[in-house]
């Protein structure tokens, strides 16, 4: 028979299950404030509904609260979740339940044959390569805080890195001789990325003339790659602020995302004839599913240049 779990104690089990998620499984800050956010609207839906123990949680229970997730609406009427939204709420609740079973606190995982609602591979918002060099070419000058921002924008496109892995980069994980950087991804899964000779030599002159200057105290002399204004490490935030500012310069301000370059970077490795599985490295994608759909992305745009330069691609 299943333990009790009070649902109002559910909070300490949640923490439990999260230090496991951290311990066990390695996942980063950001992902585990992510399995607990979804899991207090989970919670609050139980207690809402009476159910007391985690014991009591059936198949049914799961499958009426991702169904309570797709019918919820905000003040305009609009979804108030996504499906992407849904189905990343329910894989905190699949992993919730695992972890009660594994623990001996439960004997059936009523999550586990609930279906998530299909979520419609979307294709991703490259710019172009004339748009991604005019995005570098809007920072100009040669202060401390430019040579930095220019060194952002080069190697973000250049590795195709998330801003996280950006900003979680060390002095020691960067070989500038031999044009590579050492990348702690997802889970902590290190990957080692190639860089071209315009990162090199923006990263070169970054830590060469700019981070020296934004050494400001001792305690600021970490071997954090990218700085801030105070000498600290920069954080996500900040350096999304530096890609949006540089492109508000170009008016690209409405193609930006904090994903763009990385898209960009596969994109446009794709079409110069990169193979899958090399894109698929660079970007750090566990699974080869996950790569193929900047597929999508070059046939979307071979689609346009055919229909715009084909003499009959529109002819009746």
């Amino acid at each position: 028979m299943a333990a009790t779990i009070e649902v109002d104690g559910l909070a300490d089990l949640i923490a439990e299950h999260a230090s496991w998620l951290a311990v066990e499984r390695g996942l980063r800050p950001n992902t585990l404030a992510a399995y607990r956010r979804d899991l207090a609207i989970y919670a609050t839906y139980l207690r809402e509904r009476k159910v007391r123990d985690a014991g009591d949680v059936d198949e049914r229970t799961v499958d009426d609260f991702v169904a309570w997730l797709r019918a919820a609406r905000d003040e305009e009427g609009q979804p108030r979740w996504s499906a992407s939204s849904i189905a990343r709420t329910l894989v905190a609740v699949r992993s919730f339940h695992r972890f009660c079973v594994d623990e001996g606190l439960s004997t059936d995982d009523p999550a586990q044959d609930v279906r998530a609602p299909k979520v419609p591979a979307g294709i991703p918002k490259a710019l172009t390569e004339a748009e991604v060099e005019s995005l570098i070419d809007a920072v100009i000058g040669d202060t401390p805080a430019i040579t930095r921002d220019r060194a952002i924008l080069e190697t973000l496109y250049a590795a195709g890195l998330r801003i996280s892995e950006l900003v979680g980069l060390d002095r020691p994980d960067l070989d500038l001789d031999d044009g590579v950087v050492r990348v702690f991804g997802k889970g902590g899964k290190e990957r080692v990325v190639p860089i071209g000779r315009a990162a090199r030599a923006a990263l070169t002159e970054y830590l060469t003339l700019g981070r020296p200057q934004l050494v400001r105290t001792a305690s600021s002399s970490h071997d954090a790659v990218f700085l801030n204004v105070r000498g600290g490490r920069l954080t996500r935030q900040g350096c999304w602020g530096i890609v949006r500012a540089a492109a508000k310069r170009v008016g690209l301000e409405d193609r930006i995302s904090p994903h763009v370059l990385r898209h960009s970077c596969a994109t446009h490795l794709l079409d110069h004839g990169a193979d899958l599985r090399v894109v698929q490295e660079v970007l750090g994608h566990v699974s080869l599913s996950t790569t193929q759909v900047y597929t999508k992305v070059t046939a979307e745009r071979l689609r346009t240049v055919y229909e715009a330069s084909h003499p009959r691609a529109r002819a009746r």
